[in-house]
């Protein structure tokens, strides 16, 4: 694995949760408990595709797949150790924002991955002189 892709996986994917956790923090103050994670989520994707847009420079839908699979896994366990295990929400943690979040963290790079490949492979040299 070269220093980029790792740069990719891990401090993409902390920066990312990290982003989410600090907003999270904010709102709780200005939003409902329990519309925290709707109002976080559109914020979070759109940041989440601007890095994979013009961030992140992987080769191969495979390692988008690895991207998103590592992702989500540090967004579960980084969700469970310092909101779950640190603070034991009264209503519980693991509601619809939760898990669509969860899927999207997998499923954007993927589908950017997807998106980013196939539009590479099907362009063609601009002829010569123009």
């Amino acid at each position: 694995m070269n220093r980029r892709f790792a740069k990719e996986l891990l401090g993409w994917g902390v920066a990312l949760w990290l982003i989410g956790y600090i907003l999270g923090i904010v709102l709780i103050v200005v939003v409902p408990t329990s519309l925290v994670g709707w109002v976080i989520l559109p914020i979070g994707v759109a940041i989440t595709c601007w890095v994979l847009v013009y961030q992140v420079r992987c080769e191969g839908l495979a390692r988008y797949t690895i991207l998103g699979v590592v992702w989500t896994f540090i967004a579960i366990v980084f969700d469970y150790v310092f909101i779950v295990a640190a603070f034991h929400p009264a209503d519980g943690y693991y509601k619809t924002d939760v898990y669509v979040y969860y899927a999207l963290t997998f499923v954007l790079p993927v589908l950017i991955g997807w998106w980013k490949t196939t539009r590479l492979v099907g362009q063609r040299p601009a002829p010569m002189g123009s």
